[in-house]
């Protein structure tokens, strides 16, 4: 029983540190990859694609750890054998994908929303009489003034843009760059309507303030979503782990009664019961995760 506590404290512990640290050093890992990207010249092949994102080794190795930890705890628990726990363990190698995938997935939620402020800017310097390459220029000055970092996404791509015009290029290139980089379904449909506009003579105010208030509104309904699914999801982890939990406790304080089930059969018992969780687990997250 004593070894049970010590490694459930070890596990723990080491897992709220990993996660702790990963959320602090997360805006900084950023920070420094953006940087990278402001200096990069404004080559098409040379911009950053925000459907990519490569883990550097430090990041890959935290994240390996993330899931092997706690991994090896549960392991331990459900075979009572170091091995089968290192074996089990082993899952922690395909977190870096994930951590990739979320990694990416929050880049493009920042962008999302901070395009979203960028349209209100040059609906405004639009609203005022100036021309479109005008308000470019204005709305970049106002984005370096709500968002004082230069390492910030949309003032990186809107730094972009702006140099490009400044070089000769059409701006209708430069924002059909930026919209197949974003791979967001918003700045897509706001290019093909801005080049549909310029070709046509539309309004490009009434678009752009368009444009705004339905991203504005997709926002607020996601956010809405996410409070209400946030109890949910808080009851899934709870269920998730009571099983773990129960028979922890049962192994540890009643080892003879469970002695069956960790020899024998009882070990693909307990690998079924292992995989039924994780079933579990895959189909709450599917569940949870509404699109908008």
């Amino acid at each position: 029983m004593t070894l049970f506590f010590m490694l459930l404290f070890i596990g723990a512990s080491s897992w709220f540190l990993l996660v702790y640290v990963e959320k602090r050093k997360g805006s900084g890992g950023h920070k420094g990859s953006k940087q990278k990207i402001q200096k990069q010249p404004s080559v098409i092949n040379q911009l950053v694609d925000y459907d990519d994102y490569q883990l550097t080794s430090k990041e890959k190795i935290t994240a390996i750890c993330m899931l092997a930890l706690p991994a090896f705890i549960i392991g331990f628990i459900f075979y009572k054998s170091f091995f089968l726990a290192f074996i089990f363990s082993m899952i922690g190698f395909l977190f870096p994908r994930i951590r990739q995938q979320q990694l990416i997935q929050l880049r493009k939620n920042k962008l999302h929303i901070q395009f979203k402020q960028a349209l209100s800017c040059l609906s405004s310097s639009m609203t005022a009489g100036k021309s479109i390459e005008t308000a470019f220029r204005e709305a970049l000055d106002d984005l370096k003034v709500l968002y004082p970092d230069p390492a910030c996404l949309i003032v990186v791509e809107f730094s972009v843009i702006c140099r490009k015009i400044e070089n000769g290029e059409q701006i209708e290139s430069a924002l059909k760059n930026f919209a197949d980089r974003s791979h967001l379904e918003d700045v897509k449909s706001f290019t093909d309507v801005f080049l549909t506009c310029k070709r046509t003579g539309g309004n490009l105010v009434d678009v752009m303030k368009r444009t705004a208030s339905v991203i504005g509104e997709k926002l607020e309904i996601t956010q809405d979503i996410s409070v209400m699914v946030a109890q949910k999801r808080f009851e899934s982890r709870v269920l998730l782990f009571a099983p773990i939990i129960i028979v922890a406790v049962l192994a540890f304080s009643s080892p003879d009664y469970m002695e069956p089930l960790y020899s024998g059969r009882g070990i693909l018992i307990m690998t079924a019961a292992l995989l039924l969780l994780a079933a579990c687990y895959a189909l709450t997250q599917k569940i949870m995760n509404i699109k908008v």
